[in-house]
């Protein structure tokens, strides 16, 4: 998700929940399209959702963009002119403002960025919402919709657009308000919250069904190193790694709800003989991870929005949390602390 208080790089956004500075694979996710085989595969869904969230990001980064008019608006001698001027109102921010190469953080405010006073003490919480929709700058939407594509797709493709599609919204809503909670200056845009929800999906599918599937050393390796990398690229300034931990930590627990695979026994219960017993649908240890996380997720979401609502500063509680989303170093300064 882009966040600060501009633009990212300019001024400053924070792209977290959406993107910016890391989301899976542009952004600086990395990212696999099958690191583990299945031994048995089920049935293939036809992708069409995760498209349909494409096409409905870039839509509404169009619609930002005519809002936005650049030529339109006053920008002194020392911010430049508009970039590719050619493309009249569509055309971008000057780099000194917005280095991504989009509207400006004001057009974003005002069609639903990320910002801790207007949701607390205006009560638009609709900004949880509308935020991982809006993307700072067609750098951070390209990142995005890339990644978007390369892990939503085969995840719809095994599991169906229902399953696929809560985690992705919900993901997305559970960053919005982790990062509301220590996010108090500037605004946070982009669908980075979201984009980690499926890979955090994407390990808990794994660990919930580790029995069905080869190579799972390998894959288990392979999608720690790729969650490690994108989570370190969120300590860097103007990247809102809360928006991504919080999406990830949604999208973890969803999968041990939505995710789980039938065992073969049970598939295969029509082929038995007549008054053969079967095993039951799940494992034992599926029930358990599914009771436990759906707990856990229904109390933590409870507990965020309660605490975001009475206005409490995350980093009040949660002195060393900072460190989580900036370490400062000789070459940057985390500004937002």
């Amino acid at each position: 998700m882009a966040r600060g208080g501009d633009l990212e790089g300019g001024r400053g956004i924070k792209s977290g929940g959406g993107g910016g500075r890391g989301s899976p694979a542009g952004n600086g996710y990395s990212s696999t399209s099958a690191p583990y085989l299945i031994e048995e595969t089920g049935t293939q869904w036809t992708s069409w959702l995760v498209p349909m969230f494409v096409v409905a990001n870039i839509a509404v980064f169009l619609v930002a963009m005519y809002i936005n008019d650049c030529p339109k608006q006053y920008h002194s001698r020392a911010e430049g002119s508009c970039v590719a001027g050619f493309l009249g109102r569509f055309s971008f921010e000057p780099i000194r403002d917005n280095p991504l190469f989009g509207p400006s953080s004001a057009t974003l405010e005002k069609l639903g960025a990320l910002q801790w006073g207007k949701i607390v003490e205006k009560r638009e919480g609709w900004r949880l919402v509308t935020c991982m929709w809006l993307h700072a700058g067609i750098i951070h939407l390209i990142a995005n919709m890339l990644s978007l594509v390369v892990i939503g797709v085969r995840l719809e493709q095994q599991f169906g657009f229902v399953r696929v599609g809560i985690i992705y919204l919900v993901s997305g809503f559970g960053g919005s308000v982790l990062s509301s909670l220590f996010l108090r200056a500037g605004i946070a845009v982009g669908a980075s919250g979201a984009l980690f929800g499926l890979l955090g999906a994407m390990l808990s599918e794994l660990i919930t069904n580790w029995t069905i599937y080869t190579n799972k050393a390998a894959a288990l390796v392979t999608l720690f190193v790729i969650i490690a990398i994108n989570l370190a690229i969120g300590i860097l300034p103007h990247v809102d790694n809360f928006a991504h931990i919080g999406g990830f930590l949604s999208g973890f627990l969803l999968g041990f709800v939505l995710l789980p695979r039938p065992q073969f026994a049970w598939l295969e219960r029509r082929n038995l003989p007549a008054g053969a017993g079967f095993k039951s649908k799940y494992k034992p240890y599926q029930y358990v991870l599914w009771v436990v996380s759906l707990a856990l997720l229904i109390a933590g979401f409870t507990v965020a929005l309660v605490m975001l609502f009475r206005g409490v500063n995350g980093h009040e509680s949660c002195h060393w949390c900072k460190y989580l989303s900036c370490i400062p170093t000789s070459k940057w300064k985390c500004d937002t602390f």
